[in-house]
């Protein structure tokens, strides 16, 4: 593995990671990390993936290595797809990558694949534990309104697991739900994935000032929701015993994306380092089979 900084403004610089493959010909696979992880949280993932794929992964902003924008409106959807676009523009700027996301970083992945931007850019994405914020907003609205019994009950179980979310948009509440509940959290990590935390120190850091995500997006996605299609082909990683994402949110996809694959593992939220196996054969079939 190889580390670089890519400087995106002159407040933002990306701290990037690099594992596999050199040449021009192997194809390129860009890993985004999620809440409140790093980079390293792919790394058995990339490791088993580098003999065939050269494997992009950075710090989002805020996060690890890379810079910690000051204001919450520098934590927008739309920035992190611009930071997104500049990492596929300076590690692959002729050919299109394969896009892999988790938790946060599969949401602003959605943002890219349904948005123009980084239309021609992308073959691929794999989206892991992550939806469209607009077509989470959706899936309530319809739900609520117009879907059976059994709708309304996976809508209150995902509200459920999302708790933390609504104390996330205070600013003082957050850092009190942060500090209190989520204390000591590369230990709670450890115990809660039943995975070392020694890669992840910086995630009671980062966590602090991720919340912000949260209150730079929620809201305004929430009451105006967009609606957002893509054809680029999507793979989903869904890990069925997720303490935070439930399988639900995706019921309504394919109104979404017309090209969907579906793929279930017993594990938790963090299944790219519990089942580093399966995901990195899903994104290794999955990748080799569009290129085909």
């Amino acid at each position: 593995m190889k580390a670089q900084t890519l400087t995106i403004s002159d407040k933002i610089a990306l701290n990037v990671r690099i594992w596999g493959e050199e040449n021009n010909l192997a194809p390129t696979i860009v890993m985004v990390h999620g809440f409140p992880d790093n980079s390293l949280i792919w790394q058995k993932v990339a490791e088993r993936l580098a003999p065939l794929f050269k494997i992009i992964a950075y710090d989002v902003r805020g996060a690890g290595e890379s810079s910690i924008p000051s204001s919450t409106q520098d934590y927008k959807i739309k920035y992190l797809v611009e930071d997104l676009a500049a990492v596929i523009n300076a590690f692959s700027p002729t050919q299109p990558i394969h896009l892999v996301g988790h938790d946060w970083g599969s949401i602003q992945c959605w943002e890219a694949v349904t948005t123009p931007l980084l239309q021609a850019k992308i073959a691929s994405f794999t989206s892991i534990s992550g939806p469209s914020l607009d077509h989470a907003a959706y899936w309530i609205r319809q739900g609520l309104s117009k879907g059976s019994l059994d709708s309304k009950v996976k809508i209150i179980n995902q509200l459920a697991h999302s708790w933390y979310i609504a104390a996330f948009h205070f600013p003082l509440a957050s850092q009190v739900t942060w500090r209190v509940a989520f204390n000591r959290w590369p230990a709670r990590f450890a115990r809660l994935t039943k995975l070392h935390g020694e890669d992840f120190a910086s995630q009671a850091r980062d966590g602090a000032h991720g919340v912000k995500l949260y209150r730079a997006n929620f809201i305004e996605r929430l009451f105006k929701p967009q609606k957002r299609k893509t054809n680029i082909p999507v793979q989903l990683i869904i890990p069925t015993q997720d303490k935070f994402v439930t399988a639900g949110l995706f019921d309504n996809l394919s109104e979404w994306a017309n090209r969907v694959w579906r793929h279930e593992i017993d594990a938790e939220h963090w299944v790219q380092r519990s089942h580093p196996d399966e995901v990195s054969a899903y994104i290794r079939e999955f990748v080799d089979f569009i290129d085909s």
